[in-house]
């Protein structure tokens, strides 16, 4: 791997950026949901006509590998990541439907050295997917682990 672009320094609290355009086809819905979440909905046109959603919607599991996909090619493979402890808290506001186009809005919510390994720090993203129509579809807060660029040196928090 070349030098990371991005260390833990980078992201500062309260910054705001948005990343990503992805189109999401019926194709991939069907065959996320054959695999992963065979409900009739993601599934069959007719029955999720006749359902609730009222058309072919992704899974909200397909929803958060396109969210991490997003993420992946919007900065993480050009990171210092570590990975992440975890994710707190995911809620499907809406569900994405074929033809959506998804992007990403990405909060710095907190951050910290880490007390134990001082060469990483954390950082709490809030995620939001928004559709082409600006409604949010998905949001997500978890932490993630970065290398730090000067592990040791002083924090700027």
């Amino acid at each position: 791997m070349t030098q990371p672009k991005y260390y833990w320094e980078d992201f500062r609290l309260g910054e705001t950026v948005e990343f990503g355009a992805k189109q999401v086809t019926k194709e991939e819905i069907v065959e996320f949901a054959s695999e992963f979440d065979a409900q009739p909905f993601h599934l069959d046109e007719e029955a999720a006509k006749a359902s609730i959603l009222g058309g072919l919607c992704a899974s909200g599991w397909h929803s958060c590998a396109m969210m991490m996909r997003m993420m992946c090619d919007g900065y993480i493979l050009e990171s210092a990541s570590l990975g992440a402890p975890g994710v707190d808290e995911v809620r499907w506001r809406k569900p994405v439907y074929v033809d959506d186009v998804l992007r990403l809005r990405r909060t710095c919510t907190d951050r910290r050295v880490s007390k134990s390994r001082p060469e990483m720090g954390l950082t709490k993203f809030h995620i939001e997917m928004l559709n082409q129509k600006d409604e949010v579809v998905l949001t997500s807060d978890g932490w993630a682990m970065y290398g730090r660029r000067h592990p040791g040196a002083p924090a700027e928090e």
